[in-house]
């Protein structure tokens, strides 16, 4: 799309600590300070942009009164895994440390994305619960999040296999573009081949069909056991870290997390990662609000 100036909002291009930024503020003075939104761009962390997000990000500010600082991290894969994560971390803090300057009521900042970039979302709050030098973040809204690289398998990644824009397979080929692999080691992870019987065992209980509701499980078929290969394993290791699957996050992590949002398709393979972390969030008696799109995709 064309750029578009909005002539309720000013528009401010800066850097916070080197990570790019463009900050709307609404032009119409407020008698009180103002929320803020920070807002995270999907994209699998390889594209998007603060420009291409300008649209919502606008429409954000506008429609809600409130401050909206878009993060313009770095890419995938010419600057490699976590470097996208700590982009984002890096201007959450900047600007929880200054949003006074911006007019902002610095109890009253929220972070959202979509896709991958509530994947970064949820990852900056896991990072800052322990942090008591700078004001809390106060809700999370993920839009379709990406959750765990664990099981490619479950009903939502087989009822929505083919379904365009994010197929199943394009979503693992993402995966290993993103973390500059081998592009051979996809039929390996869609098989569940990376994943040693170990950490089956230890996260089956949070990324497991059976929490999924019946309703979305018509058609599902349980898939062939398989065993794990050492070698893939070794090879993608990264993807059980936190920052990569924020699902598998300590309960004493998950039950700080902020008041959250959750927005799921149902015609899309990550609608059952937006299930199974919403109850994560829930069980760790985490306030979660979900809207559940029926008509749409990712």
């Amino acid at each position: 799309l064309p750029a578009f100036r909005d002539p309720k909002l000013f528009t401010k291009d800066q850097h916070f600590n080197e990570v790019p930024v463009r900050i709307y503020l609404p032009r119409l003075p407020s008698a009180s300070k103002r929320r803020a939104v920070i807002f995270i761009h999907g994209g699998c962390g390889m594209f998007g942009s603060i420009r291409s997000h300008e649209r919502i990000c606008q429409y954000i500010a506008r429609k809600s009164d409130s401050v909206v600082v878009s993060v313009g991290y770095r890419l995938a894969p010419e600057h490699k895994y976590p470097g996208q994560n700590l982009d984002c971390l890096t201007a959450t803090v900047h600007f929880l440390q200054t949003a006074e300057n911006y007019g902002v009521d610095s109890d009253r900042i929220i972070i959202c994305g979509d896709s991958a970039g509530a994947t970064y979302s949820t990852s900056v709050c896991q990072e800052l619960i322990n942090r008591t030098d700078i004001p809390k973040i106060r809700a999370q809204v993920m839009i379709y999040p990406f959750v765990q690289a664990l099981n490619f398998n479950l009903p939502s990644y087989q009822k929505n296999a083919l379904i365009p824009l994010l197929s199943r397979k394009r979503l693992v080929h993402f995966i290993l573009k993103y973390l500059n692999k081998d592009s051979a080691l996809e039929a390996a992870l869609l098989a569940g081949s990376h994943v040693p019987e170990s950490i089956n065992l230890k996260y089956g209980k949070w990324i497991n069909p059976d929490l999924i509701p019946d309703k979305f499980k018509q058609g599902y078929k349980s898939p062939l056991s398989t065993s794990c290969v050492a070698q893939v394993y070794e090879e993608v290791k990264e993807i059980f870290e936190t920052t990569f699957s924020p699902l598998l996050a300590e309960d004493s992590v998950i039950c700080r997390l902020p008041d959250t949002c959750i927005i799921t398709c149902e015609h899309d393979v990550l609608r059952d990662d937006g299930l199974l972390y919403k109850k994560r969030l829930e069980d760790n008696n985490v306030k979660v609000t979900w809207y559940h799109i029926e008509e749409s995709f990712h």
